[in-house]
């Protein structure tokens, strides 16, 4: 792959970590509201708290810092977009790289996202409870968000690359 081809692909990855969070948020809302009350008790019950305020707070403990609620949130939200914008390249590599048209991409994206960034990473680092502390329809929900997180990535890359030229 040509130099300019590799910058272009991660400028456009990280609009497209960004876009796709901004998309997979509401989508995930709306599937929590349409859990049934005790789904959404027990998983409100197992939740330590937001995981991206648990690593900062933990990462801020590390070093020794000591930040106000406010800093705490902010890089919060700073950890929520960055882990997306880093996951985003995915999606060009993927369609770079393999035989997988955009919507299989997309959804691959999405999909090992999920899996693991949510199910292995964020309990494993002690930013969640354990995975069985949740309801089933927690994980499912997760993984619908990140597949939406994946089809919003996967249209600015694509779009991205018609305007530049750079298509695969």
């Amino acid at each position: 792959m040509k130099p300019t081809r590799a910058l272009i692909d991660l400028a456009l990855s990280a609009v497209a970590g960004y876009v796709g969070t901004k998309a997979m948020e509401p989508v995930s809302m709306k599937l929590y509201e349409l859990e049934s009350p005790a789904a959404r008790a027990r998983e409100d019950a197992a939740r330590p708290g937001a995981p991206y305020r648990i690593a900062a707070e933990k990462l801020t403990g590390v070093f020794g810092l000591e930040f106000t609620d406010e800093q705490l949130d902010r890089l919060s939200l700073a950890f929520h977009y960055s882990l997306a914008i880093q996951w985003a390249p995915l999606y060009p590599l993927l369609r770079r790289r393999t035989g997988l048209g955009p919507a299989a991409a997309a959804l691959a994206t999405g999909a090992a996202m999920s899996v693991v960034a949510d199910e292995l990473m964020t309990p494993a680092f002690g930013f969640s409870a354990a995975n069985l502390d949740y309801p089933l329809v927690t994980h499912v929900r997760g993984f619908l968000a990140h597949l939406t997180f994946g089809l919003a990535a996967a249209a600015v890359v694509e779009t991205g690359w018609r305007i530049t030229g750079t298509r695969p």
